[in-house]
């Protein structure tokens, strides 16, 4: 069944759609008769008519602009996640600021002297959820990315299966009996990677040995944190699990320069599936993340919010693409 429209609900009335916008605004006194408001109102009540808040808003002059806040204009990820959002945006009239976290995550400055006046909605990524703090728009719908899903204080969240992602790599070394792992941790402080560490820890079984290493979002942090988990011949894992790409082709550069080959030594995992996945030698098995679709949904959902629709939806599916950089376990 079609949503009814407010030229149905002019149809029905027998006004002009002007004249249904004037008194479902609440704009009529002294514009149209009584007789006529009233037999708007019982025309919209009758067909369950309810007003689009994100046109109405439009016409009332609101900005039709969202904010996307990231934690890295540098990451591919949210580069994606941006582009999603801004196809959907514009197919509905609206335009998407993207505001990066100054520090990639931490405290930001307010970029509006009143972000009510010049948004009408936030999307933002869990990983950047401390920027928001110093944004003025407290009252303005939120729409939160890769976030925990029981948190309060956002009208929607939007979410990757990040555990199945998880689950996939767990099955994929299981499978070529891997038994020893170390877990390349984001040092981030965010749920997306919590999430990640808590299923791995879960996942794996009593005979599998787990070993966790954070280091800094950047190739080189993890090159440096590797070489030293690395160092000891006779206590290295067989598999490295690493919480992105860029933290995974740290790891490989760490275990080229410590004479260990990949996959014959060393089985290397990541998780984005970004750019840099192709083109490290070997290429990197990781699991692929929709970032577009993450942006598609994100502003899907502040758009329903806006119109008053509440906005539910299962996690994004992800898949483990399994290329070079995994393989077998070595004998001991």
């Amino acid at each position: 069944m079609t949503r009814p429209t407010s030229r149905d609900v002019a149809t029905a009335a027998g006004v002009s759609q002007a004249t249904v916008s004037l008194v479902l605004g609440d704009k009529w006194r002294g514009r149209v008769s009584e007789r006529t408001a009233t037999l708007v109102r019982e025309a919209a009540t009758e067909l369950g008519y309810r007003p689009n808040l994100a046109a109405r808003n439009l016409r009332l002059g609101s900005t039709r602009t969202a904010l996307l806040v990231v934690p890295a204009l540098t990451n591919e990820f949210f580069a994606r996640v941006y582009t999603g959002a801004a196809r959907v945006a514009a197919d509905h009239g609206f335009g998407v600021v993207l505001y990066p976290s100054p520090d990639g995550t931490g405290p930001a400055r307010d970029p509006f002297a009143s972000a009510r006046a010049a948004l009408d909605g936030v999307i933002a990524s869990s990983m950047a959820a401390d920027a928001l703090a110093a944004i003025g728009g407290d009252d303005l719908p939120l729409v939160m990315l890769d976030s925990d899903p029981t948190s309060t204080g956002a009208a929607a969240h939007v979410n990757l299966a990040m555990a199945d992602g998880v689950r996939q790599i767990c099955a994929h070394l299981r499978g070529h009996g891997h038994r020893d792992i170390l877990h390349l941790a984001s040092a981030i402080d965010s749920w997306t990677f919590e999430v990640r560490a808590e299923t791995l820890a879960a996942l794996l079984d009593p005979t599998t040995r787990l070993r966790t290493v954070r280091a800094e979002l950047t190739v080189e942090a993890a090159r440096t944190a590797m070489e030293t988990a690395l160092a000891a011949p006779h206590d290295r894992p067989t598999a490295i699990v690493c919480d992105d790409d860029i933290l995974a082709a740290g790891a490989c550069k760490a275990a080229r320069r410590l004479g260990l080959r990949i996959p014959e030594d060393l089985s290397v995992t990541g998780f984005d599936d970004l750019a840099l996945a192709t083109a490290v030698e070997p290429e990197l098995t990781t699991v692929h993340l929709p970032a577009e679709q993450v942006g598609e949904q994100g502003m899907t959902a502040l758009l329903s919010v806006l119109e008053g629709t509440p906005w539910t939806a299962p996690d994004i599916p992800v898949d483990l693409i399994v290329r070079d950089s995994s393989g077998p376990a070595p004998t001991p």
